[in-house]
């Protein structure tokens, strides 16, 4: 009733002896008489081959082993043609899977046995491609047309399309890593090295007073049983700095939408401001922002070193976080 065709390309890498054997039992089991219309297995893959699959194909399945997933860049070229992923949740598609550019292959993460993974998440792929792909691909309305399947085209070619461009990638490298690693190299090394020297001496300092900061207490204003879309939170935090200042450290917000076990979900960070300073090493920092969505909110406070020779906040891999 809903019928579904496999192409299968590739090469295994020359030493790989189970990747041919495998590569064998799949041209045989495809020969099969029963299943020969179903699927097929092309040979020798190569660029002309995959101009014709990329355009050619209406679903790009990849299913490696979770945490193995490669580079992705073919799921990638297949979204710029129109297709859909169907791929584990790893790599890229972890990243960029939003429920509506395609589909998530169920993982069996801890399960030891390997043997008893592939077959729970075959039968979870299995069940997907029945239930859910197929099901959404021969949806038809009254002209024959799948006017779900072209939306969810349509918004993959929209909403990730721009984003697996290599122009978009070449441009963040260039804008986000090498200009400013190219601009701070040239600040390291003025008047003989001075900044490097500067920042040399107060890592040192930073890290030897790092073990006595800590965030002594976080409270709220504005936050009930209900928040509402615009309603203003102000945040108190009250740290102990220890030796350092104000100038030295980066107190910030951490804030954002929360699922059912308090966890963030895309958190976002706002840097709170010193209003007002106590003995010996205290201080109280403030922040009010407005909540820019409905739905179940969280927040809390960490500090990091702050400093204008660190190439970001992360950089000494140190932080404090309320006990």
């Amino acid at each position: 009733e809903r019928p579904i065709q496999l192409v299968v390309a590739g090469k295994s890498h020359p030493a790989d002896d189970g990747g041919k054997r495998l590569i064998q039992e799949l041209v045989e089991f495809a020969d099969s008489a029963d299943v020969r219309h179903r699927i097929v297995f092309l040979p020798n893959y190569d660029m002309t081959m995959a101009t014709l699959l990329y355009p050619g194909c209406d679903v790009w399945l990849n299913n490696p082993i979770r945490p193995l997933e490669a580079s992705g860049t073919s799921g990638m070229k297949a979204a710029l043609n129109g297709a859909l992923n169907l791929s584990i949740l790893d790599g890229w598609w972890d990243e960029w899977f939003d429920g509506e550019n395609g589909w998530a292959i169920p993982t069996a993460d801890g399960v030891d046995d390997a043997d008893r993974r592939d077959d729970i998440e075959a039968d979870a792929l299995y069940g997907l491609i029945e239930k859910a792909v197929a099901a959404t691909f021969y949806d038809v309305d009254e002209a024959r047309i799948p006017r779900r399947w072209i939306g969810m085209v349509r918004h993959t070619l929209q909403t990730l399309g721009p984003k697996v461009l290599s122009t978009r990638m070449v441009r963040e490298y260039v804008l986000w890593l090498y200009l400013p690693a190219g601009s701070s190299s040239r600040e390291m090394e003025a008047s003989g090295f001075a900044l490097a020297r500067e920042v040399c001496a107060w890592k040192q300092r930073e890290r030897s007073q790092w073990p006595l900061l800590r965030v002594d207490h976080v409270e709220a204003d504005g936050v009930g049983d209900s928040v509402s879309l615009g309603t203003p939170i102000t945040v108190r935090a009250f740290v102990s700095l220890g030796a350092l200042t104000p100038d030295d450290v980066l107190v910030q917000v951490v804030h954002g939408r929360v699922d059912a076990d308090d966890r963030f979900i895309a958190p976002r960070h706002a840097a709170m401001q010193p209003a007002e300073a106590f003995e010996p090493g205290g201080w109280e920092y403030r922040l009010t922002l407005p909540l820019e969505q409905n739905g179940p909110f969280g927040y809390t406070v960490r500090i990091l070193p702050h400093h204008a020779g660190l190439a970001a906040p992360e950089e000494m891999g140190l932080q404090v976080l309320p006990a």
